[in-house]
């Protein structure tokens, strides 16, 4: 693990060793993939502003997210079926984020039981449970029920980008990219599928009638764990989710993945748009950003346009793939090494001193403002 040197080496390394069936359910996405894309390419076009002459030497990259002091601005975003990637699971992702102190946020649809996943957790780790609401809604009150009985789960995150399934058409054409990586790897390199199963099942399936006040009060009689909005996607609803406080405490900016709905922004688009259109909502959730980071540079930027922390799905399950919880560690470890060299560089010393006047973001502030 040691010799790989960044997320692309990790995910070559993961397409030789997985499944076809593995390897495509990580790196699918809806339509022509152009959100996914953009994820990623978006951070290309922010360009960093470092300053000189201030001493490097002391860089703190701890950070806290709703108030829980966590080593990195970095979490795992819910993923589902990690099995798939390493019998390890999500079990191992967890192990990979107690040697930094990372949040991790468990998948609702997750191969292995919250509490199983929890059962090896460091002191004072912290955790998050992604929900589905459940179109019978007595099933999501069951598995909050389990959540609110396991400590280390600090937090609901409330995924609401998804009521009903993406379009995803990856095709033979699609396989193009594992294909080429295989030319020259024998069968017996891969890893067999585990027989890998979502561990809380649901009959009636994701609710599609979802609406903000009846959801939220529903949601404040089953559990007093404070909530996360995941899937915020115009600054609009992140001006709805800040009037829902004290038990919203925060919100995700994330498309998903690009998972969903095709051409939908990515997050740093609607961090921008919260800036210029509702800048009061940056003091009033701690505000989380995910998809498309592939380097510490990438962290850094979203957390000078506002961000408290950036989220990694696809990178950990890549990790997984490539050695098991030891291949998750080195992505937390490669993206950290990264973020702090790029921190230093900038002349930032902790993660609060990172500010807009640290990066140039114009060409993508001139693709949103004035969009109408």
């Amino acid at each position: 693990m040691e010799t790989l040197q960044s997320l692309d080496e990790v995910e070559h390394l993961a397409t030789r060793r997985l499944s076809k069936r593995a390897w495509s359910f990580n790196y699918s996405a809806a339509g022509d993939h152009i959100s996914k894309r953009l994820d990623q390419e978006v951070y290309r076009s922010i360009l960093l502003r470092p300053r000189v002459f201030i001493n490097a030497q002391e860089c703190d990259i701890a950070t806290t997210i709703l108030g829980h002091r966590v080593g990195l601005p970095l979490f795992v975003s819910p993923v589902a079926m990690a099995r798939l990637a390493h019998p390890a699971g999500e079990a191992g992702i967890a192990a990979a984020c107690a040697v930094f102190g990372a949040l991790c946020i468990i998948s609702n649809n997750a191969s292995m039981a919250p509490e199983e996943i929890v059962a090896c957790a460091a002191p004072g780790q912290v955790f998050g449970f992604q929900l589905y609401v459940q179109t019978d809604r007595t099933e999501s009150e069951a598995v909050l029920a389990r959540i609110n009985n396991i400590p280390a789960i600090k937090s609901i995150v409330l995924t609401v980008d998804e009521p009903v399934p993406g379009k995803h058409e990856i095709g033979e054409r699609g396989f193009e990219p594992y294909d080429e990586v295989h030319k020259d790897v024998t069968s017996q390199a891969c890893t067999p599928d585990t027989d890998a199963r979502v561990a809380l099942p649901s009959v009636s399936g994701p609710a599609s009638d979802v609406e903000w006040k009846d959801t939220l009060q529903w949601l404040a009689h089953h559990t007093s764990l404070p909530i996360i909005i995941k899937g915020i996607q115009t600054y609009e609803d992140a001006q709805i989710a800040a009037t829902y406080t004290p038990h919203v405490r925060g919100i995700i900016l994330s498309n998903h993945g690009g998972r969903v709905l095709d051409t939908a922004p990515p997050a740093i688009h609607t961090l921008l748009e919260i800036r210029r259109y509702c800048p009061e909502v940056l003091r009033e959730l701690d505000i989380l950003v995910d998809g498309g980071i592939r380097r510490g540079t990438d962290v850094v930027k979203a957390l000078c346009l506002g961000a408290r922390a950036v989220g990694i799905g696809r990178a950990a399950l890549w990790g997984l793939g490539a050695g098991g919880g030891a291949g998750v560690e080195r992505v937390l470890q490669i993206l950290a090494q990264e973020t702090r060299s790029c921190m230093q560089l900038l002349g930032v010393r902790k993660v609060s001193d990172a500010g807009m006047h640290h990066v140039n973001a114009r060409i993508v502030e001139n693709q949103i403002y004035h969009r109408y």
